[in-house]
């Protein structure tokens, strides 16, 4: 059973995609990165379709999602004078579960503070306080282990159960997920899966067994 479409976006490049400075905690994008997700969102083809914008709390991944979609997501997002956001636009959610499953620095999320500071506009109660720790120390529930890893991908499905679910009754009722290249692999269950920074491939959130959670199958 199809419960709707999703499209995955692979982050922009980042600063650490250029330097290899892996012990660099949550890299930003460059400017050429900046430029190129800017650049996809102009040219992305099913803008129109989307209701939500779900992204990864890394940086990148935040900068990514604001750069690319800043045609349909709220206003609330961004400053007044940028003009930038719509009316009723796409919801913007930040999703710990949409993280790299790696533990370098690299792929370490800054704390809820700092994102705050970064992006005082965006709404970041999703991300617990009390799990804090865990997912800076990469321990826990986002540990790089491969059962963990799989138990991520189930929560993040899930999620976009409810979030597909919440937008059948609107015009725009798919859902976009910025998210980082090897989660992403876990996430589809394909290894080959390498997208350009930035790039999206379709997907339908489909039920295939009603004793089993729903799983992301590429779109035909």
């Amino acid at each position: 059973m199809s419960l709707g479409d999703v499209f995955l976006v692979r982050h922009a490049e980042s600063q650490h995609n250029v330097d290899k400075n892996f012990q660099q905690l949550d890299p930003p994008l460059t400017t050429a990165g900046s430029a190129a997700a800017t650049q996809f969102g102009s040219t992305f083809p099913f803008s129109d379709t989307v209701g939500v914008v779900l992204s990864s709390p890394s940086q990148r991944a935040i900068q990514t999602a604001l750069a690319a979609f800043s045609n349909i997501l709220e206003r609330r997002y961004f400053e007044p004078s940028s003009g930038k956001g719509i009316d009723e636009g796409a919801t913007l959610v930040i999703d710990l579960d949409a993280q790299e499953q790696s533990t370098l620095p690299c792929d370490t999320c800054s704390d809820r503070e700092t994102l705050l500071h970064m992006f005082p506009l965006l709404d970041f109660s999703r991300l617990p306080g009390g799990e804090e720790k865990a997912w800076k120390s990469k321990t826990g529930r986002y540990s790089a282990e491969k059962e963990v890893i799989e138990a991520r991908v189930v929560r993040l499905c899930e999620t976009l159960e409810g979030l597909l679910a919440s937008q059948q009754s609107h015009s725009r009722r798919h859902v976009v997920v910025v998210t980082h290249g090897v989660f992403m692999k876990a996430l589809t269950g394909d290894s080959n899966i390498d997208l350009p920074r930035p790039g999206y491939a379709a997907y339908n959130l489909r039920w295939e067994k009603e004793d089993r959670p729903p799983r992301l199958v590429a779109a035909r």
